[in-house]
């Protein structure tokens, strides 16, 4: 039986696959260097309609394929697709859906309007995310959550599936990134992501002024850790979450850094 620990990645964005920020670079090479490590590594992303499928060879997994997904009282088929990251032996996981990630851009319409549904998008890959996990039956003792669409993973996994037995070892670290987006996902997206009875009010506070800065600002609320993946974050997010009493923090250590800050926090949070 395999006594490694397992490290599962949530990111809104990984290369070679989505590159909006520098630090889609850095989940690549977190996600290689933890392998490396003799962690077990999985990694989950959306699976952008600008996502080539045949250039990065994702085939869809039939078995894990047909979870519906519940989101504002409609149900969402989840489509899940895999791919093997180059250089490495480790898989990524793409979740798709044909109402929220078939269209040929990310965020915005080739207008750049801003699409009205990306709160809902936002919800449903959170919840996809942790629904995939169940269906895997393979229990991350490290959830590493980046990118402001992994918001509400935190929350979720201390709330809506907390009682989830394959969650009931898993610490998550959150990474603060750098504002991509000004508009706002719709003044009633905390009440929508309310996905389950055991979330109340009180539990999306946080993510109430539904920006950027709120989807940051929930998901290190309610991690265990916390790191900074830029060196422009939102310097109200860095006064409020530099030091947090009980939470381990990594600062931004530079774009060329070798990330052992990263596996030391990961050895430390495992118990390893």
């Amino acid at each position: 039986m395999s006594t490694k620990k397992r490290i599962l990645f949530i990111a809104t964005e990984m290369s070679p696959y989505l590159e909006l920020t520098e630090f889609a670079e850095i989940v690549n090479k977190l996600a290689i260097k933890s392998n490396d490590s003799g962690l077990e590594v999985r990694c989950i992303m959306p699976r952008f309609g600008t996502i080539n499928e045949r250039r990065h060879r994702l085939h869809e997994v039939v078995r894990l394929s047909g979870i519906n997904v519940s989101v504002d009282n409609d149900d969402y088929p989840l489509q899940i697709k895999v791919a093997s990251l180059p250089n490495a032996r480790l898989q990524v996981y793409f979740l798709d859906n044909e109402d929220f990630f078939k269209r040929k851009q990310v965020l915005h319409d080739d207008q750049e309007e801003w699409f009205d549904d990306n709160g809902l998008r936002a919800i449903f890959f959170c919840k996809g995310a942790l629904e995939t996990v169940k269906k895997f039956g393979w229990p991350p003792d490290l959830i590493h959550c980046s990118g402001w669409m992994t918001g509400l993973i935190p929350m979720y996994l201390k709330t809506a599936y907390k009682k989830e037995p394959v969650f009931s070892q898993s610490k998550v670290v959150f990474t603060i990134g750098a504002n991509t987006f000004g508009e706002s996902l719709g003044e009633d997206f905390a009440e929508k992501a309310i996905i389950h009875s055991n979330i109340k009010d009180k539990d999306v506070e946080p993510f109430k002024e539904a920006d950027n800065t709120a989807m940051f600002r929930g998901g290190a609320a309610y991690a265990d850790a916390i790191s900074f993946g830029s060196d422009a974050v939102d310097k109200k997010l860095v006064d409020e979450f530099s030091k947090v009493k009980g939470k381990k923090v990594i600062p931004f250590k530079g774009w060329d850094s070798d990330l052992t800050e990263y596996l030391d926090l990961y050895t430390d949070l495992s118990g390893k």
